[in-house]
Protein backbone atom coordinates (compact mmCIF):
# COMPACT_ATOMS: atom_id res chain seq x y z
CA UNK A 1 0.00 0.00 0.00
CA UNK A 2 1.44 3.39 -0.67
CA UNK A 3 0.62 6.07 2.13
CA UNK A 4 0.23 9.55 0.64
CA UNK A 5 -0.43 12.94 2.30
CA UNK A 6 -2.06 15.86 0.62
CA UNK A 7 -2.94 19.49 1.36
CA UNK A 8 -4.97 21.65 -1.03
CA UNK A 9 -5.46 25.06 -0.44
CA UNK A 10 -7.40 27.23 -2.24
CA UNK A 11 -5.89 30.50 -2.71
CA UNK A 12 -7.49 33.51 -0.74
CA UNK A 13 -10.13 31.84 0.89
CA UNK A 14 -9.95 32.04 4.95
CA UNK A 15 -12.24 28.95 6.17
CA UNK A 16 -11.73 25.85 3.98
CA UNK A 17 -13.91 23.44 5.84
CA UNK A 18 -16.52 23.47 2.63
CA UNK A 19 -13.90 22.47 0.33
CA UNK A 20 -12.57 19.91 2.57
CA UNK A 21 -16.07 18.21 2.65
CA UNK A 22 -16.11 18.24 -0.47
CA UNK A 23 -12.39 16.31 -0.85
CA UNK A 24 -13.98 13.91 1.36
CA UNK A 25 -17.10 13.12 -0.49
CA UNK A 26 -14.86 12.25 -3.46
CA UNK A 27 -12.59 10.02 -1.75
CA UNK A 28 -15.81 7.93 -0.01
CA UNK A 29 -17.20 8.08 -3.32
CA UNK A 30 -14.49 6.29 -4.86
CA UNK A 31 -13.98 4.01 -1.65
CA UNK A 32 -10.71 5.07 -0.66
CA UNK A 33 -9.60 4.86 2.78
CA UNK A 34 -8.70 8.21 4.16
CA UNK A 35 -7.42 9.70 7.71
CA UNK A 36 -9.01 13.46 8.26
CA UNK A 37 -6.11 15.05 10.11
CA UNK A 38 -6.47 19.34 11.08
CA UNK A 39 -3.34 19.84 8.62
CA UNK A 40 -3.77 17.39 6.05
CA UNK A 41 -5.97 14.42 4.62
CA UNK A 42 -3.82 10.89 4.27
CA UNK A 43 -5.03 8.51 1.94
CA UNK A 44 -3.99 4.62 1.51
CA UNK A 45 -4.07 3.39 -1.61
CA UNK A 46 -2.44 0.58 -3.91
CA UNK A 47 0.21 2.66 -5.87
CA UNK A 48 1.19 5.79 -6.48
CA UNK A 49 -0.58 6.38 -9.67
CA UNK A 50 -3.82 5.65 -8.00
CA UNK A 51 -3.17 8.58 -5.53
CA UNK A 52 -1.94 11.11 -8.16
CA UNK A 53 -5.34 10.27 -9.87
CA UNK A 54 -6.97 10.62 -7.11
CA UNK A 55 -5.53 13.85 -5.66
CA UNK A 56 -5.72 15.38 -9.51
CA UNK A 57 -9.41 14.77 -9.42
CA UNK A 58 -9.57 16.71 -5.86
CA UNK A 59 -6.84 19.32 -7.32
CA UNK A 60 -9.71 19.88 -10.23
CA UNK A 61 -12.37 20.26 -7.83
CA UNK A 62 -11.29 22.94 -6.24
CA UNK A 63 -11.84 25.06 -9.41
CA UNK A 64 -15.33 23.74 -10.31
CA UNK A 65 -15.90 24.61 -6.90
CA UNK A 66 -15.38 28.98 -7.71
CA UNK A 67 -11.30 28.54 -6.72
CA UNK A 68 -9.33 30.72 -9.00
CA UNK A 69 -5.63 29.71 -7.59
CA UNK A 70 -5.16 26.60 -6.27
CA UNK A 71 -1.94 25.32 -4.26
CA UNK A 72 -1.51 21.33 -3.23
CA UNK A 73 1.03 19.52 -1.64
CA UNK A 74 1.97 16.03 -1.85
CA UNK A 75 3.96 13.67 0.55
CA UNK A 76 4.51 9.62 -0.29
CA UNK A 77 5.05 7.05 1.55
CA UNK A 78 5.83 3.89 -0.71
CA UNK A 79 7.22 1.48 1.18
CA UNK A 80 7.81 -2.43 -0.63
CA UNK A 81 9.26 -4.54 1.64
CA UNK A 82 6.52 -5.14 3.65
CA UNK A 83 2.85 -4.14 3.64
CA UNK A 84 2.10 -1.31 5.64
CA UNK A 85 -0.80 0.37 6.66
CA UNK A 86 -1.77 3.62 7.90
CA UNK A 87 -2.88 2.35 11.73
CA UNK A 88 0.47 0.17 11.53
CA UNK A 89 2.51 3.68 11.61
CA UNK A 90 0.74 4.79 13.97
CA UNK A 91 1.31 1.92 16.40
CA UNK A 92 4.50 1.44 15.46
CA UNK A 93 5.43 5.05 17.33
CA UNK A 94 3.02 4.46 20.28
CA UNK A 95 4.39 1.01 21.06
CA UNK A 96 7.20 2.69 21.12
CA UNK A 97 6.04 5.71 23.29
CA UNK A 98 4.68 3.11 26.07
CA UNK A 99 8.31 1.61 26.14
CA UNK A 100 7.64 -1.60 23.41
Amino acid sequence: MVIVGFVIVPLGETSLSKYVAEVVKLLEERGIKYQLTPMSTIIEVETVRDAFDVIEEAHELMFRLGAKRVSTTIRIDDRRDKPVRMEDKVESVLEKVRGG
